[in-house]
């Protein structure tokens, strides 16, 4: 069975509840925010006016998301990483705790991609994950409801992934599908199909010809095209090149006012303007697996980017389940732990089916 969801409102999906109270740790300044308002504040798309201050909106937001060059950590920097990890301690170090809380409930599993399953790589087009990790998610699939939730494009991921029993939110969660195989879940339904954003894809497509064109002039930068967003990679462009970027994304996005720019790791994302996120498709899929309004659910997010945070303010919204930061660097984060990179978050996994396997 197939659920086909077309939003023509997309404000009837939007949460209504309360914001999460301010982090009371507060021991990081961390100036990336600054440079985050900035952007949002300075626009997405079309609209005329404020172009200098919108383009040194995004240089800043891009500068201060991906530093050149690292220094050795002072005292200070030392202190910081001590109190981040004080309040964002160790999944593997907290994992009793994690298991304690999911007593008589059932864990569901969301992960991000890139930078959790597979390590950040110069090309996006070989983000491989090692077959190691693949036998872990595999494994994990095997006990508790798995999905992958990425801002690629849902066929990339799979093809990246290769597994079918899994559920998969491409596009920052606006292509959602669900296990073709497998035990159905609590509402009776195998496959689901979520796309919010439908009638956006003509408008994507004209976008991302148009990035292709004005960018190729560009050494490094690379435009990837995931159906209902895209992606403007920039890790490989040298810094002095960021504000001809930024300008050429600026020129195509002026005549698209129902289109916004993001950011992501060394990446600029331009999606719809709806109300649809990585928290949204999160909530989506556990109201398909049965659990919307349910006390015996544990969900759990792994991801590694600020597109992820939306996944972990759900959770913490909904004072159910909890985040999990990919990080070796102190982030401000509405995660509860953290794991230091891909390699960590195998372990994590294999550990759950273990301790799932000792159970049974």
């Amino acid at each position: 069975m197939t659920i086909t969801v077309a939003v023509s409102n997309p404000t009837l999906f939007s949460l209504a509840v309360p914001k999460p109270p301010p982090d009371s740790t507060g021991y990081i300044t961390i100036l990336r925010k600054k440079f985050l308002k900035k952007l949002e504040t300075s626009g997405g798309g079309g609209g005329g006016g404020g172009g200098g201050a919108k383009i040194n909106a995004w240089v800043d937001s891009m500068r201060a998301s991906s530093p050149t060059h690292k220094s050795a950590a002072s005292l200070t920097e030392t202190q910081d990483q001590n109190s981040w990890i004080i309040h964002h301690p160790s999944a593997l170090g907290m994992f009793e705790q994690i298991t304690n809380a999911s007593n008589g409930k059932q864990i569901v599993i969301f992960m991000d991609y890139d930078g959790t399953l597979s390590p950040i790589v110069e090309d996006p087009d070989r983000a491989f994950m090692t077959n190691e990790m693949r036998d872990a998610v595999r494994d994990v699939a095997k006990y508790f409801p798995t999905a992958i939730v990425s801002g690629r494009c849902r066929a990339k991921v799979c093809n990246f992934v290769r597994l079918s029993e899994l559920y998969y939110a491409g596009s920052h969660g606006m292509d959602i599908k669900g296990p073709a195989k497998g035990p159905k879940n609590k509402k009776g339904n195998q496959a689901v199909l979520c796309q919010p954003a439908r009638e956006f894809l003509p408008m994507i497509d004209e976008v991302y010809k148009a990035l292709i064109e004005k960018t190729k002039s560009i050494p490094g930068a690379k435009v990837e095209h995931n159906k209902f967003c895209i992606s403007v990679h920039f890790r490989c462009v040298d810094e002095k090149k960021w504000t001809v970027l930024a300008e050429q994304v600026r020129t195509v996005l002026s005549g698209y006012p129902k289109l916004r720019l993001t950011q992501g790791r060394k990446v600029l994302e331009i999606r719809p303007t709806i109300k649809w996120d990585k928290g949204n498709a999160i909530e989506f899929l556990l109201e398909s697996l049965g659990y919307a309004n349910a006390k015996d659910v544990l969900p759990v997010y792994i991801g590694d980017d600020r597109t992820d945070e939306d996944a972990f303010k759900v959770l913490r919204n909904r004072g159910q389940g909890f985040g999990i930061l990919v990080s070796k660097t102190p982030k401000e984060t509405n995660a509860s732990y953290s794991l230091q990179e891909p390699s960590e978050v195998m372990y994590f996994l294999q550990r759950l089916v273990e301790w799932k396997r000792s159970l049974l």
